[in-house]
């Protein structure tokens, strides 16, 4: 079995933290570079073959997600929706592909590659832009994906990846989904949710992503071995968590998870997680 692992590079909101107008605590804390410092929400996923590494989003921090890392060159990327926090960064990964000589290939479905390259018309110059219809194959997983509410924001796109014997679900932004929308998360040994407040207080009808509240409520209804809430905002404190459910954590900058053997990660609440500063 390979070692394959999750890395999160980011685990913001849409404005990410600090907030450069707010002083309030979790802000000024993650102006001290604490926990709470969040760029905005990407993942990588690895195995020990360097050429398998592929993204999941492109947000306006890529560039210096990759300099905190220390990687100069990606060749591959999933993006879930075409909102700026997901694919701000992809001018400059063209670039990256344009003057390392790589053509980089950027996977989305048919109606969110529509949307990029009305923003980004000039993209194609240096990326392959393709559909992740009917499905596809990356690093060795088989990578489904369908479309879930987004709330006021309108929709965005979950991935149910699976390899071997470990199935995983990546769903940073949406609310209020249908039994049809979860259906693909069940049975699933991990899943990467976005929970963007621990209560919004806003009217249900302006939002656009669960709070940690409704989120239980969703894991309970179910089931996943394990979860992993991300695309946080400054209402969430990582000092001062609420009490979260069985096999639940928040991740931070750098957390790490390991993607193999579901009996090793069952059942364990921080089992199989590290962070990587």
């Amino acid at each position: 079995m390979t070692e394959d692992r999750l890395v999160f590079w980011g685990t913001g909101d849409a404005m990410g933290v600090p907030r450069v107008y707010c002083g309030c605590e979790v802000c000024e804390e993650a102006r001290a570079e604490g926990v709470n410092r969040r760029m905005r929400s990407m993942v990588a996923v690895e195995s020990g073959k360097e050429q398998d590494r592929f993204l999941i989003d492109c947000g306006p921090d890529w560039r210096m997600q990759m300099e905190m890392r220390g990687i100069r060159t990606i060749d591959t990327i999933l993006v879930t929706h075409a909102h700026f926090d997901h694919i701000g960064g992809l001018p400059e990964w063209a670039d990256q592909c344009r003057w390392t000589g790589i053509r980089g290939n950027l996977y989305a479905p048919g109606e969110v590659l529509e949307a990029i390259r009305a923003r980004y018309p000039w993209l194609d110059r240096n990326l392959e832009l393709r559909e992740t219809e009917p499905g596809l194959r990356l690093g060795g997983w088989s990578i489904a994906g369908w479309r879930v509410n987004h709330g006021q924001n309108g929709y965005s796109y979950a991935y149910r990846l699976e390899k071997e014997n470990f199935a995983w679900v990546y769903c940073p932004d949406s609310i209020g989904l249908s039994e049809e929308e979860t259906r693909p998360m069940r049975n699933a040994d991990l899943l990467v949710l976005g929970t963007s407040f621990v209560r919004e207080e806003a009217e249900y009808s302006t939002r656009s992503v669960y709070d940690m509240r409704e989120a239980a409520e969703l894991l309970a209804e179910i089931k996943p071995a394990r979860a992993i809430y991300t695309h946080m905002s400054h209402d969430v404190d990582l000092n001062r968590l609420p009490d979260l459910p069985a096999n639940v954590s928040a991740a931070r900058t750098g957390t790490a998870v390991d993607l193999n053997d579901p009996a090793r990660n069952r059942n364990r609440k921080l089992g199989g997680m590290h962070d990587e500063r």
